[in-house]
């Protein structure tokens, strides 16, 4: 049975499920970041790919962002939960809150985010860049479990490995962004070209540089937070997957429709 629910796990979440296939997938651009580990949870066939490798070997800049979508819809995915390390832009988020974000700003650059290069043309909208279906589940499994999320924000996705400027953190937050991490983009909007879910769950797990003058955030910080709190993420996940039916006709799977040039 092919895997209908993809887990892209984030910085220190590089293992979900126990009794798991592993399958190695090529694709047209290149390997994924580590192979796909297939199992089950209470009758979903569920897939994940930790989106820095295996041991974090790979950096967010060198993320291969279109192999892994691309990989985890050859397994058969259809609709992905995406959890990720996040910065605080807002003194009244606690270290590990959820955030369950229904906007991104990229500040990336160089990035390859697109599946369309050429001959063949789309323009995919991202107005409404999440699913909204995956983002209701999230948000009602984090609600009892008794967890801190906040339903929607924007996530401010810049190039990394290095942190922002004290001056860069102060302009996002002037912004009314919410929260900073540096995977979230361009995963959802190549999950949109093809056409399937994606909802993004950013972990807080320190404030960013220039939030009501705390010390600057360092990788080690970041690490010992995502931890103390990844046994509880799972807990989400493993509330929420059993829950996720299949793809509806929404914006997600629509995406395609009128867009090509």
């Amino acid at each position: 049975m092919a895997a209908v629910v993809g887990v892209l796990g984030g910085s220190g979440f590089y293992r979900f499920l126990e009794d798991v296939e592993e399958v190695v997938v090529e694709t047209p651009y290149g390997s994924p970041s580590a192979p796909i580990a297939v199992g089950g949870l209470e009758g979903v066939r569920v897939a994940f790919l930790p989106r820095h490798g295996v041991r974090h070997e790979l950096p967010p800049h060198r993320i291969p962002y279109r192999a892994n979508v691309w990989a985890l819809r050859e397994v058969g995915v259809r609709r992905i939960l995406a959890p990720n390390a996040s910065g605080a832009l807002r003194g009244d988020l606690q270290v590990g809150d959820l955030v369950v974000p229904d906007q991104y700003v990229d500040r990336t650059s160089g990035r390859e985010d697109s599946f369309y290069d050429g001959p063949e043309t789309r323009h995919v909208s991202a107005a409404e860049p999440y699913c909204p279906d995956l983002r209701r589940l999230v948000l009602a499994a984090a609600l009892e479990l008794g967890l801190r999320a906040q339903d929607g924000g924007t996530v401010v996705t810049i190039q990394g490995p290095r942190f922002s400027t004290v001056s860069e953190s102060r302009w996002y937050r002037s912004m009314g962004w919410d929260v900073v991490n540096m995977t979230a983009y361009p995963e959802a909007h190549l999950a949109r070209e093809l056409e399937l879910c994606y909802a993004a769950i950013a972990l807080v797990t320190d404030h960013d540089a220039g939030v009501d003058d705390r010390p600057p955030v360092t990788h080690a910080e970041v690490v010992r937070a995502f931890a103390a709190n990844l046994e509880r993420l799972r807990t989400l996940l493993r509330l929420v997957i059993p829950r996720i039916g299949p793809q509806p006709d929404d914006v997600c799977s629509a995406a395609l429709r009128d867009a090509r040039f």
